[in-house]
């Protein structure tokens, strides 16, 4: 009777220790030719970065699909700041911390009880059954409208885990259904567990928590009661490829967006 309750106790004692990744734009809303800058790192409490988001390749989609690497980007200790000059063009842009490679991590079950170490050094203790050995792979995403809402910079790119915008993510009310699509490699992902934190946007309050699930086309509609600034958060499992330090990938995608009163 024990083993159903491994996967429950595995899951907790992750999220017990997971800091969450996201890249929150100082706006989202821009004139063009305007010096847009956006702080990434990890987090428990949103948006208070403890860890640096790290070296990566920092990219900007433009309202005409094309992406271009964010060529200012700084790193400190606990957040990483970025800042871009936009071209002169109306629309939409997506702006991406690009994938980032992190700890690696190892759980097993010992004598009915489920531990975990981050140190590859660390063996596995004699008679421990192995649950799990990943790298976690991290890419947190948010959009910037200059003028009138585009849809170029929306489209999949289809590659890794995304999440992709049906509702316009510059069109978003209080009340009103933001739809979405979860893709992984291009591919919906059905019955996927998505989470919907909104933050105060304060250093006293805790953020709030929804748990929701994609439909059989990997679709959810999500409708915020209250305005702010949200972040979805999907986690998904995956092999990872030949040469990878860990057999799989811990996939982690969050997308940062507004909310508007009506």
């Amino acid at each position: 009777m024990k083993l159903p309750l491994l996967p429950l106790l595995l899951a907790a004692c992750f999220s017990a220790q997971a800091h969450t990744p996201y890249l929150l734009p100082t706006s989202f809303e821009a004139q063009p030719g305007a010096t847009v800058s956006m702080d990434a790192g990890f987090t428990e409490k949103f948006f208070l970065s403890d860890v640096a988001f790290g070296d990566t390749r920092f990219t900007l989609t433009a309202p005409d699909g094309s992406v271009s690497p964010i060529g200012d980007v700084r790193q400190f200790r606990t957040r990483t700041v970025a800042e871009q000059k936009l071209p002169q063009e109306k629309g939409t842009y997506r702006i991406s911390t690009g994938p980032r490679l992190g700890a690696i991590f190892r759980s097993w079950e010992r004598a009915g009880k489920v531990e975990v170490a981050r140190d590859p050094a660390t063996p596995v203790p004699e008679g421990a059954k192995l649950l799990s050995h990943y790298q976690s792979l991290s890419v947190s995403e948010a959009y910037i409208t200059a003028g009138s809402p585009t849809r170029a910079a929306l489209k999949a790119s289809g590659e890794g885990l995304e999440i992709v915008p049906v509702t316009h993510p510059s069109d978003l009310f209080a009340g009103e259904a933001f739809e979405f699509l979860v893709h992984y490699q291009g591919q919906p992902l059905a019955d996927q567990k998505v989470e919907i934190f909104r933050s105060p946007m304060d250093m006293a309050s805790q953020h709030s928590v929804e748990r929701l699930q994609t439909d059989a086309r990997g679709r959810i509609a999500y409708t915020p009661a209250k305005p702010g600034v949200y972040l979805a958060l999907v986690r998904y499992r995956s092999d990872a490829p030949a040469g990878a330090k860990a057999p799989q990938y811990g996939n982690n995608y969050t997308l940062t967006f507004r909310v508007l009163a009506q």
